[in-house]
């Protein structure tokens, strides 16, 4: 059972905004004991998750500032311990850098979500930017990102923007090479070592999941790798290219392996939610199938509160330092999808989705249990 004990809604956003490369994200939200949908006065909570929308445009460009500057002083410190022979304190810089360049990831999300800034030239140009700072072409991810919030818990609509995922019958009725290659898939040092790598260095030079949609996607891939491949030359022609490596690689990989991590934990949680097509509904997927990871105040303010992450998929229009007014306001969103810091480590073992039990287990479980999921 579910706990809660207030109910709300705001607009969703839906498939027809996809197109438009704008989301509307007022989702009804629906806490309760059971599974069923109320028909909340949906005017009302619309007017209360309304009022976390609006940016503060000098607390924005504040959020920007404490982020981009850190970062720029960091890197450069790092490159300095290194050109001085200290290549262990460049790697220990590395740490908090990788920090910096994670917040300014979130930032990127919040402009694709149009939430940074009002203006949406502004979210837009400011998100471009970044997103060659973290190898992230922006339209692109932008559109697959709003893929991700219209089919997030949909078993009949995965494959972009989601951590694969399979349920219990599914790898059951795979060959065991296929089972091999989802378990190779899943393994930890693939999926947080390996697959962040490949992710950011290799797989986002082009556009995945949108390679037959036409000449944007293709734009906004290739004028970010151009970028990119400028910003390489410039430094590695300034340090050289051995230093550029040594002190920008950890720095890439540290963040990137962080953000693949919180996505990961952020759906892939036990009592997490997925449905069939004909029985998916966006709001309940919404709020049930994201997590409230909650974490200490240092690694929050790093991870720009996307722990908070059922509240953002039930209205993704709120800017991410606003995401805590929400819970503060609303305390009953508070244990929904709660996990600690702690908690979150077991979650790398679940792997699979039990359509029976309607949660998500181990490998370990199957093998223990091989009728576990067959229909009654």
């Amino acid at each position: 059972m579910r706990k809660g004990a207030g109910r709300a809604s705001c607009e969703a956003e839906n498939s027809a905004h996809l197109a438009r490369d704008r989301q509307a994200s007022d989702i009804i939200l629906s806490i309760g004991h059971t599974s069923e949908l109320a028909t909340p006065d949906t005017r009302r909570w619309t007017r209360i998750l309304g009022s976390y929308r609006t940016p503060n445009h000098v607390r924005s460009v504040a959020e920007l500032v404490i982020t981009a500057l850190p970062l720029v002083t960091l890197w450069t410190a790092s490159w300095f311990t290194f050109s001085l022979g200290h290549a262990w304190a460049s790697l220990l810089i590395a740490i908090p850098a990788a920090g910096f360049l994670l917040r300014l990831f979130m930032i990127q999300h919040d402009c694709g979500h149009g939430t940074f800034f009002a203006d949406r030239l502004a979210n837009d140009w400011v998100g471009r930017v970044i997103g060659v700072l973290t190898l992230t072409p922006y339209d692109w991810w932008r559109r697959t990102h709003a893929i991700h919030h219209a089919t997030t818990g949909n078993l009949d609509r995965r494959g972009i923007g989601d951590v694969d995922t399979l349920t219990v019958r599914e790898y059951q009725a795979r060959s065991w090479w296929g089972r091999l290659k989802y378990r190779l898939y899943r393994h930890p040092l693939v999926m947080f070592v390996v697959g962040p790598a490949y992710l950011f260095l290799l797989q986002h030079r082009l556009p995945v999941g949108l390679m037959r949609d036409g000449w944007q996607p293709w734009a906004s891939t290739m004028t970010t790798n151009l970028a990119i491949g400028l910003i390489v030359a410039a430094l590695t022609w300034f340090i050289g290219i051995k230093a550029f490596l040594l002190v920008h690689l950890p720095i890439i990989l540290l963040a990137a392996t962080a953000g693949v991590w919180l996505f990961y934990v952020q759906h892939q949680f036990e009592q997490t939610a997925w449905e069939c097509d004909e029985r998916w509904n966006l709001h309940q997927a919404a709020l049930y199938g994201s997590s409230h990871y909650d974490l200490p105040v240092l690694l929050r303010w790093f991870t720009a509160n996307i722990g908070i992450h059922h509240v953002h998929h039930l209205c993704s229009r709120i800017p991410f330092y606003r995401l805590p007014h929400v819970l503060r306001d609303h305390p009953e969103l508070h244990e929904v999808g709660h996990i600690t810091l702690l908690q979150s480590f077991r979650c790398v073992r679940l792997v699979l989705w039990d359509e029976v039990q309607r949660r998500l287990v181990s490998f370990r479980e199957i093998r223990c249990k091989p009728a576990l999921n067959k229909a009654p």
